[in-house]
């Protein structure tokens, strides 16, 4: 690439950079964390072996719809209330929020208190129903 270019467009050069550091760290910190990722084919996978599925919204989204047969325990309280899962620690657990985020911190929790086998829902319950995947109110 040519200096001149770079000095003349140096903010659209970092912006470039940031962008290519945070694309790599969202593959390589969930390795790091030992928190595996699930597309959902993975995640229907998951499901279809009665993995626990653990939604991890608050309340009002939990409501609008969500995976059938779906913990809720909302991101908030989920520190607070692992006692309810401990039934689970050596199960696979399959987190879900809306796109990824919420659930990708709430691994960390689960791994960090001794759960063995915690999955992260790529894309989350958003990715979910783009795959036209089954989803409950009830």
């Amino acid at each position: 690439m040519d200096m001149q270019f770079l000095q003349d467009n140096w903010m659209l050069a970092a912006l470039a950079l940031i962008s290519g550091a945070m694309l790599a760290w969202s593959f390589i910190g969930g390795k790091l964390s030992g928190v595996e990722q699930a597309d959902t084919l993975k995640a229907t996978r998951l499901y279809n072996d009665d993995a626990l599925v653990l939604d991890v919204r608050e309340d009002k989204e939990y409501a609008a719809g969500h995976i059938p047969r779906a913990k809720h325990i909302p991101l908030g309280q989920l520190a607070g209330r692992l006692n309810e899962l401990e039934k689970f620690k050596d199960k696979p657990i399959l987190v879900t929020c809306r796109t990824g985020n919420r659930s990708a911190h709430a691994c960390r929790t689960l791994k960090k208190a001794g759960f063995q086998t915690v999955y992260n829902q790529a894309g989350g319950i958003v990715a979910w129903e783009r795959a036209n995947l089954p989803v409950t109110q009830k």
